[in-house]
Protein backbone atom coordinates (compact mmCIF):
# COMPACT_ATOMS: atom_id res chain seq x y z
CA UNK A 1 0.00 0.00 0.00
CA UNK A 2 1.22 3.30 -0.53
CA UNK A 3 1.77 4.31 3.03
CA UNK A 4 4.41 1.65 3.40
CA UNK A 5 6.48 3.90 1.40
CA UNK A 6 6.43 6.40 4.56
CA UNK A 7 7.75 5.68 8.11
CA UNK A 8 6.85 7.71 10.79
CA UNK A 9 9.05 8.16 14.28
CA UNK A 10 11.54 10.69 14.76
CA UNK A 11 13.13 11.76 17.92
CA UNK A 12 14.17 15.30 19.15
CA UNK A 13 11.09 16.99 17.09
CA UNK A 14 10.36 20.34 18.07
CA UNK A 15 7.16 20.20 19.49
CA UNK A 16 5.28 23.94 18.44
CA UNK A 17 6.76 23.63 14.71
CA UNK A 18 5.18 19.93 14.56
CA UNK A 19 1.77 20.60 15.31
CA UNK A 20 1.91 23.68 12.83
CA UNK A 21 3.11 21.48 10.31
CA UNK A 22 0.67 19.05 11.53
CA UNK A 23 -2.05 21.22 11.07
CA UNK A 24 -0.79 22.61 7.09
CA UNK A 25 -0.62 19.15 6.21
CA UNK A 26 -3.89 17.85 7.58
CA UNK A 27 -5.57 21.40 6.08
CA UNK A 28 -3.57 20.40 2.86
CA UNK A 29 -5.06 16.67 2.37
CA UNK A 30 -8.44 17.82 3.09
CA UNK A 31 -8.13 20.60 0.44
CA UNK A 32 -7.26 18.25 -1.67
CA UNK A 33 -9.93 15.88 -0.79
CA UNK A 34 -12.69 18.78 -0.39
CA UNK A 35 -11.56 19.52 -4.38
CA UNK A 36 -11.73 16.94 -5.46
CA UNK A 37 -15.24 15.83 -4.69
CA UNK A 38 -15.94 19.06 -6.12
CA UNK A 39 -14.52 17.96 -9.27
CA UNK A 40 -16.17 14.57 -9.51
CA UNK A 41 -19.49 15.97 -8.59
CA UNK A 42 -19.68 18.85 -11.20
CA UNK A 43 -18.09 15.82 -13.61
CA UNK A 44 -20.79 13.85 -12.70
CA UNK A 45 -23.68 16.34 -12.79
CA UNK A 46 -22.65 17.75 -15.96
CA UNK A 47 -22.87 13.99 -17.44
CA UNK A 48 -26.37 13.50 -16.47
CA UNK A 49 -27.56 16.70 -17.88
CA UNK A 50 -26.27 16.69 -21.30
CA UNK A 51 -25.77 14.50 -23.98
CA UNK A 52 -22.89 12.56 -22.69
CA UNK A 53 -24.90 10.59 -20.99
CA UNK A 54 -26.66 9.14 -23.58
CA UNK A 55 -23.10 9.09 -25.11
CA UNK A 56 -21.59 7.09 -22.32
CA UNK A 57 -24.36 5.38 -20.31
CA UNK A 58 -25.88 4.12 -23.73
CA UNK A 59 -22.53 2.65 -25.45
CA UNK A 60 -20.04 0.41 -24.29
CA UNK A 61 -18.02 3.67 -23.00
CA UNK A 62 -19.88 2.70 -19.80
CA UNK A 63 -17.76 0.18 -18.64
CA UNK A 64 -14.55 1.81 -19.93
CA UNK A 65 -15.73 5.28 -17.38
CA UNK A 66 -16.38 2.27 -14.87
CA UNK A 67 -13.12 0.35 -14.43
CA UNK A 68 -10.91 3.76 -15.53
CA UNK A 69 -10.64 4.72 -11.58
CA UNK A 70 -9.39 1.59 -11.04
CA UNK A 71 -6.91 1.74 -13.49
CA UNK A 72 -5.94 4.86 -11.74
CA UNK A 73 -5.45 3.53 -7.95
CA UNK A 74 -3.58 0.37 -9.30
CA UNK A 75 -1.14 2.57 -11.29
CA UNK A 76 -0.83 5.47 -8.55
CA UNK A 77 0.32 2.78 -6.40
CA UNK A 78 2.47 0.73 -8.08
CA UNK A 79 4.44 3.42 -8.98
CA UNK A 80 4.07 5.34 -5.64
CA UNK A 81 7.84 5.54 -5.00
CA UNK A 82 8.96 6.74 -8.16
CA UNK A 83 6.45 9.29 -9.25
CA UNK A 84 6.71 13.05 -8.61
CA UNK A 85 4.58 14.99 -6.16
CA UNK A 86 3.39 17.12 -9.00
CA UNK A 87 2.31 14.04 -11.24
CA UNK A 88 0.86 12.29 -8.65
CA UNK A 89 -1.53 15.61 -7.85
CA UNK A 90 -2.44 15.25 -12.08
CA UNK A 91 -2.66 11.57 -11.55
CA UNK A 92 -5.60 12.29 -8.44
CA UNK A 93 -7.64 15.28 -10.30
CA UNK A 94 -7.36 12.45 -13.01
CA UNK A 95 -9.10 9.97 -11.16
CA UNK A 96 -11.53 12.43 -9.87
CA UNK A 97 -12.70 13.76 -12.94
CA UNK A 98 -13.38 9.73 -14.09
CA UNK A 99 -15.15 9.06 -11.11
CA UNK A 100 -17.56 11.67 -12.02
CA UNK A 101 -18.00 9.70 -15.53
CA UNK A 102 -18.93 6.62 -13.29
CA UNK A 103 -20.96 8.59 -10.98
CA UNK A 104 -23.14 10.63 -13.16
CA UNK A 105 -25.58 7.77 -13.55
CA UNK A 106 -26.36 8.68 -9.64
CA UNK A 107 -28.04 11.58 -11.27
CA UNK A 108 -30.04 9.63 -13.69
CA UNK A 109 -31.89 7.00 -11.12
CA UNK A 110 -32.19 9.19 -8.11
CA UNK A 111 -34.17 12.75 -7.81
CA UNK A 112 -31.64 15.82 -7.06
CA UNK A 113 -32.99 16.16 -3.86
CA UNK A 114 -32.44 12.58 -2.20
CA UNK A 115 -28.94 13.00 -3.66
CA UNK A 116 -28.25 16.20 -2.05
CA UNK A 117 -29.84 14.65 1.06
CA UNK A 118 -27.51 11.79 1.42
CA UNK A 119 -24.53 14.14 0.15
CA UNK A 120 -25.51 16.52 3.59
CA UNK A 121 -26.27 13.45 5.73
CA UNK A 122 -22.48 11.80 4.63
CA UNK A 123 -21.06 15.62 5.25
CA UNK A 124 -22.14 15.78 8.36
CA UNK A 125 -20.90 12.29 9.47
CA UNK A 126 -17.67 12.42 7.67
CA UNK A 127 -17.21 15.68 9.55
CA UNK A 128 -18.00 14.43 13.02
CA UNK A 129 -15.88 11.23 12.40
CA UNK A 130 -12.70 12.84 11.14
CA UNK A 131 -13.25 15.01 14.26
CA UNK A 132 -13.14 12.21 16.62
CA UNK A 133 -10.08 10.27 14.83
CA UNK A 134 -8.14 13.27 15.18
CA UNK A 135 -8.75 14.08 18.55
CA UNK A 136 -9.22 10.88 20.11
CA UNK A 137 -6.70 8.95 22.41
CA UNK A 138 -8.23 5.45 21.89
CA UNK A 139 -6.08 3.56 19.47
CA UNK A 140 -8.47 2.85 16.64
CA UNK A 141 -6.12 0.57 15.11
CA UNK A 142 -8.01 -2.73 15.72
CA UNK A 143 -11.00 -0.92 14.57
CA UNK A 144 -9.09 -0.32 11.16
CA UNK A 145 -8.22 -3.90 10.76
CA UNK A 146 -11.70 -4.75 11.73
CA UNK A 147 -13.15 -2.42 9.35
CA UNK A 148 -10.72 -3.43 6.11
CA UNK A 149 -11.65 -6.90 6.73
CA UNK A 150 -15.34 -6.14 6.45
CA UNK A 151 -14.91 -4.55 3.24
CA UNK A 152 -13.31 -8.09 2.17
CA UNK A 153 -17.32 -9.06 3.71
CA UNK A 154 -19.10 -6.35 1.38
CA UNK A 155 -17.34 -7.09 -1.53
CA UNK A 156 -18.31 -10.90 -1.33
CA UNK A 157 -21.79 -10.34 -0.20
CA UNK A 158 -22.00 -7.80 -2.92
CA UNK A 159 -21.15 -10.54 -5.82
CA UNK A 160 -23.31 -13.28 -4.02
CA UNK A 161 -26.00 -10.80 -4.47
CA UNK A 162 -25.53 -10.17 -8.03
CA UNK A 163 -27.22 -13.70 -8.47
CA UNK A 164 -29.15 -13.53 -5.62
CA UNK A 165 -30.67 -10.07 -6.52
CA UNK A 166 -32.52 -9.84 -2.84
CA UNK A 167 -33.48 -6.71 -1.64
CA UNK A 168 -32.92 -7.45 1.82
CA UNK A 169 -29.49 -8.84 1.24
CA UNK A 170 -28.57 -5.21 -0.62
CA UNK A 171 -30.45 -3.11 2.43
CA UNK A 172 -27.82 -5.38 4.97
CA UNK A 173 -24.77 -4.47 2.62
CA UNK A 174 -25.45 -1.08 2.58
CA UNK A 175 -26.16 -0.67 6.47
CA UNK A 176 -22.82 -2.91 6.83
CA UNK A 177 -21.18 0.15 3.86
CA UNK A 178 -22.14 2.53 5.87
CA UNK A 179 -20.44 1.70 9.23
CA UNK A 180 -17.24 0.23 8.15
CA UNK A 181 -16.43 3.45 6.25
CA UNK A 182 -17.43 5.26 8.68
CA UNK A 183 -15.37 3.11 11.06
CA UNK A 184 -12.58 4.18 8.49
CA UNK A 185 -12.69 7.54 8.17
CA UNK A 186 -11.78 7.82 11.85
CA UNK A 187 -9.03 5.13 11.53
CA UNK A 188 -7.76 6.87 8.61
CA UNK A 189 -7.34 10.12 10.37
CA UNK A 190 -5.79 9.35 13.19
CA UNK A 191 -3.45 6.78 11.40
CA UNK A 192 -2.60 10.49 9.12
CA UNK A 193 -2.05 12.15 12.34
CA UNK A 194 0.03 9.45 13.50
CA UNK A 195 2.34 8.92 10.46
CA UNK A 196 3.20 12.92 9.51
CA UNK A 197 6.41 13.40 9.68
CA UNK A 198 8.48 16.80 9.19
CA UNK A 199 12.24 15.19 8.56
CA UNK A 200 10.58 13.37 5.21
CA UNK A 201 10.67 16.89 3.45
CA UNK A 202 8.22 18.71 0.75
CA UNK A 203 8.21 16.51 -1.52
CA UNK A 204 7.95 13.49 0.67
CA UNK A 205 5.41 15.22 2.57
CA UNK A 206 3.28 16.21 -0.98
CA UNK A 207 3.12 13.07 -1.98
CA UNK A 208 1.94 11.80 1.30
CA UNK A 209 -0.81 14.58 1.63
CA UNK A 210 -2.15 13.36 -2.25
CA UNK A 211 -2.21 9.45 -1.06
CA UNK A 212 -3.98 10.19 2.17
CA UNK A 213 -6.38 12.33 0.47
CA UNK A 214 -7.42 9.84 -1.65
CA UNK A 215 -8.07 7.16 1.19
CA UNK A 216 -10.02 9.90 2.67
CA UNK A 217 -12.06 10.88 -0.77
CA UNK A 218 -12.41 6.77 -1.05
CA UNK A 219 -13.92 6.51 2.11
CA UNK A 220 -16.65 9.72 1.67
CA UNK A 221 -17.46 8.48 -1.70
CA UNK A 222 -18.27 5.22 -0.84
CA UNK A 223 -19.90 6.05 2.46
CA UNK A 224 -22.34 8.14 -0.04
CA UNK A 225 -23.24 5.66 -1.84
CA UNK A 226 -24.58 3.75 0.35
CA UNK A 227 -26.25 6.65 1.98
CA UNK A 228 -28.02 7.40 -1.41
CA UNK A 229 -28.90 3.30 -1.47
CA UNK A 230 -30.69 3.73 2.04
CA UNK A 231 -31.86 6.95 1.92
CA UNK A 232 -32.36 8.06 -2.18
CA UNK A 233 -35.91 8.15 -3.70
CA UNK A 234 -35.62 6.59 -7.59
CA UNK A 235 -36.48 8.71 -10.37
CA UNK A 236 -40.24 7.82 -11.61
CA UNK A 237 -40.28 8.62 -15.40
Amino acid sequence: MAQEFFRSGVAGIDRVNFDAGLRAHMQRIFNYMGCGLILTGLVAYIVANTALAGVIFGTPLKWIAMLAPFGFLIYMNARMATLSASTLRILFWLFCGTMGLSLGAIFLVFTGASVARAFFITAATFGAMSLYGYTTKRDLTGVGSFMLMGILGLMIASVVNLFMASGMLQWMISVAGVVIFTGLTAYDVQRIKQTYSEAWGTEANDKLAVFNALSLYLNFINMFQFILELTGTVRRN
